[in-house]
């Protein structure tokens, strides 16, 4: 496992999911009131960027077709989508956002 920093926490929007790229993984970042979570960034169903959908707490909402995901798990929360997306271990040290892949990744 690899830990990534994707930079300072000021740097993420509240209620804003921002997109990156790490290695050959697209994850989608969102900073809430409760903490920073990471998932897959591609939706199960239509494979839209999961980044882009809107926040409602811990629950985004894929823009293509209305899916909706928890961001703390990756469980799909309504239909169409039936399979939960990748989520990924974060962390805050020294005012930067840190990320765990599996395997080798490189700063994106």
């Amino acid at each position: 496992m690899t830990e990534v920093s994707i930079g300072a926490l000021d740097a993420l929007d509240v209620g804003v999911g921002r997109r990156f790229e790490i290695g050959d993984e697209a994850i989608a970042v969102f900073r809430t009131d409760q903490g920073v979570f990471a998932i897959g960034d591609r939706c199960s169903h239509a494979e839209a960027s999961l980044s882009e959908g809107e926040l409602f707490g811990t629950e985004v909402e894929c823009p293509r077709h209305g899916a909706e995901f928890d961001i703390t798990s990756g469980k799909p929360l309504s239909l169409p989508a039936t399979k939960p997306v990748s989520t990924y271990q974060t962390r805050i040290e020294d005012g930067r956002v840190l990320i765990t892949i599996e395997g080798e990744a490189t700063d994106g």
